[in-house]
């Protein structure tokens, strides 16, 4: 019968749509109370479902919380767009002006960051890969901009790159306690101070006006 398609299709296209509102839910929790303290429980009562339900469309926590990651990171991958030379760090600082719209997923990461450098924790090698690898990444696109003049010759990469992301990750976690901190604008200023090169000295008599 021609109904049976569409029915499987409208079957199929309703269960999308609830694992994607569980992992709505999901984030929030887990972005509140980390992975360990995080209820399955909270997590099913607040998309209607029981304990049972919920694991119909994640098999265990851990699978779960995985996929919350991986969402994250897309969303963030999205938002920052691809990486080149001559971009890299307004492509960082539009990932941290992301970060200030969505205080969820910036609560997830820091949450979950702190839980993981414990090396019992599910997201260990997850959050411990994801660091060296995106520090060898910014490291080889900051010695091309280095190359090109777009950074301070005198500039170590690798600690650069190291560097990024912990002044990101502190300035998360500052604005999480305050949200008046200006991630943006201290950003900003870290990139002018230690990035580029100090602007060159005005000549005497050189200013107009």
């Amino acid at each position: 019968m021609t109904t049976t398609p569409d029915r499987k299709r409208g079957s199929y296209a309703k269960g999308q749509a609830k694992r994607q509102e569980i992992l709505d839910a999901a984030l929030v929790v887990f972005g509140r109370s980390g992975f360990h303290s995080g209820s399955l429980r909270e997590i099913a009562k607040r998309v209607a479902l029981t304990p049972a339900g919920l694991m119909h469309h994640f098999a265990t926590k851990e699978e779960l919380f995985t996929e919350v990651l991986r969402q994250r990171d897309e969303r963030v991958k999205e938002a920052a767009g691809d990486v080149a030379e001559d971009t890299l760090l307004q492509q960082m600082r539009r990932v941290v002006s992301y970060n200030q719209t969505t205080p969820g997923l910036t609560s997830l990461y820091t949450v979950i960051a702190a839980e993981a450098t414990n090396r019992d924790h599910p997201a260990h090698e997850y959050f411990a890969a994801r660091y060296a690898t995106r520090a060898e990444q910014t490291a080889t696109i900051l010695a091309d901009a280095q190359r090109d003049g777009l950074v301070r010759e005198d500039l170590d990469v690798h600690h650069a790159s190291r560097l990024i992301a912990a002044v990101m990750d502190g300035l998360q976690q500052q604005w999480l306690l305050d949200d008046t901190v200006d991630m943006t604008g201290v950003f900003d200023e870290f990139v002018r101070g230690y990035f580029l090169n100090p602007a060159p000295p005005t000549a005497p008599g050189s200013e107009t006006g």
